[in-house]
């Protein structure tokens, strides 16, 4: 699976439409608004780089109020979670 993280600059009267729409997306998995330079984060995860490009550039880019994007891809994924787990390792219960 692929991540990718986008950050979005929106119409600021269209924020709230905005991200319930790229929500609805097929292969984005969340979306945060947030403060700072940017309006919103979203998370897109895929199977394919090629399916980022069809989420991002074919479908997100086009939704009304989408201003500009920055696109990053996740190379390794780190939580909590699994930071839990690595050290478990080898212990008893």
């Amino acid at each position: 699976m692929i991540t990718a993280i986008v950050f979005i600059q929106a119409d600021v009267a269209r924020i709230p439409e905005v991200a319930t729409e790229i929500a609805a997306l097929d292969g984005v998995s969340e979306v945060y608004s947030v403060t700072g330079d940017i309006d919103l984060v979203a998370l897109v995860r895929v199977r394919t780089h090629d399916a980022i490009a069809e989420v991002v550039a074919d479908r997100l880019n086009k939704v009304d109020g989408v201003l500009n994007t920055e696109t990053h891809i996740a190379f390794r994924t780190y939580s909590k979670h699994d930071l839990e787990a690595a050290f478990a390792l080898g212990a008893e219960d």
